[in-house]
């Protein structure tokens, strides 16, 4: 099997490959990195810095509004520049590591945003919980649904690792019962929270886990997580031409000017929440919208090349992280400057949970999908977006 991001050998025995790989070495359909993968970041560079010399924030006036717009398409931007090169770099080293910067990159991103609105004006100590139910809903309903669907209804059905998605979901099922739900039943602290011994020991729970989860990915059962490609998918998702080293200098860049906007769009989100007479849990799904589109628009492609794998990897792989990751990350924040942080959800939110976990089972549990069990968890997934608003 030829690298990902090197050309197919001429000695291979498929010719019809080969003339179609010779081909598309012959015609350069790309010079060099796309606009917008360079443009965005250095437009949120030059923001960060008019933020800092004017001191601009977001207020009720002609201004204030265009403001807002602009960061919003700035930063919209820049996120889809970091997950590009995040992918650009994905190809030189292959599955599942490719898969796993992805994830590493989104939740830097996740991490920043929660973080700031964390430590903004207005305080929300529900805030990491409702976006990391918000990110499980949104992966295990929303993406898991489209990506099955949309490959059911091109290819009939798709297959996958059941090993590979058993150990996703045995992970996930683990981390989000200890962060989510748990929190509702101790008792050195009344209400949905942990006290800080309880929250240190579930943090670092939780790092140990998803530490042991990224060496059983990558060195130990490598294999579960990796499947040859279909004959009607090879050679349709073609290599990035970029440079690594341009690559990887822009995806810092870009990471970077997300987490210094990261503080202005929280304010923005909160203020606009106020306006609308949102609940609590829009703000968090909100973010958690944000953070994993770019991601969802790489799955739904993998799912239409007929790699539904990379799809479970980049699927189930965002919300692992996002629990593995970014509790932690925020559990240390709280810690740190002694902000209430309640992870239990409420009644309602443990029902969805408990239905995803049992319906994402059942999907992943032969190695076959067709368009029912996407439609299931689409339904599952309406719903939760309607509770947001009709709790």
């Amino acid at each position: 099997m030829p690298r990902s991001g090197q050309p197919v050998s001429t000695q291979s025995p498929h010719k019809a490959v080969d003339a179609n790989a010779m081909v598309a070495e012959a015609v350069p359909s790309r010079s060099g990195p796309p606009l917008s993968s360079w443009l965005f970041p250095a437009l949120a560079l030059t923001m960060v810095g008019a933020i800092t010399l004017f001191h601009l924030e977001f207020e009720l006036s002609a201004l204030g509004l265009t403001f807002s717009m602009a960061l919003l398409l700035v930063l919209f931007g820049t996120v889809f520049a970091a997950v590009h090169h995040a992918e650009t770099l994905a190809h030189r080293i292959g599955e599942p590591y490719g898969t796993l910067l992805l994830t590493l990159s989104v939740t830097v991103i996740e991490v920043s945003l929660i973080s700031s609105m964390m430590l903004g004006d207005k305080v929300v100590p529900t805030l990491a919980r409702d976006t990391v139910f918000a990110v499980i809903m949104i992966v295990c309903n929303g993406l898991v649904g489209a990506c099955v669907l949309i490959g059911g209804l091109r290819f009939r059905e798709q297959q996958f690792r059941v090993t590979g998605a058993s150990v996703y979901l045995s992970v996930i099922v683990v981390l989000a019962t200890l962060t989510l739900v748990l929190p509702n039943y101790t008792f050195t602290d009344p209400g949905p929270v942990y006290s800080r011994a309880q929250l240190a020991f579930v943090g670092l729970s939780t790092v140990v886990l998803y530490g042991l989860f990224l060496y059983t990915q990558t060195v130990r059962h490598r294999d579960y997580f990796v499947t040859a490609a279909p004959e009607s998918a090879k050679h349709q998702d073609e290599p990035h031409h970029d440079s690594v080293p341009l690559s990887l200098s822009l995806l810092l860049v870009s990471l970077f000017a997300v987490v210094m906007l990261a503080e202005k769009f929280a304010h923005l989100v909160e203020t606009t929440s106020e306006m609308i007479g949102a609940p609590i849990a829009f703000a968090g799904l909100v973010v958690a919208v944000l953070i994993l589109l770019p991601e969802s628009v790489a799955a739904i492609a993998a799912a239409r090349r007929n790699q539904l794998q990379r799809s479970i990897n980049l699927a189930l792989g965002s919300a692992l992280a996002t629990i593995g990751l970014t509790i932690p990350a925020v559990a240390l924040v709280s810690l740190m400057l002694d902000k209430t942080l309640t992870l239990g959800l409420e009644t309602q939110e443990m029902v969805l949970l408990v239905l995803t976990f049992f319906i994402s089972m059942l999907t992943f549990g032969n190695g076959r999908t067709n368009i029912m069990f996407g439609l299931v968890h689409l339904v599952v997934f309406a719903l939760f977006v309607f509770l947001v608003f009709v709790p």
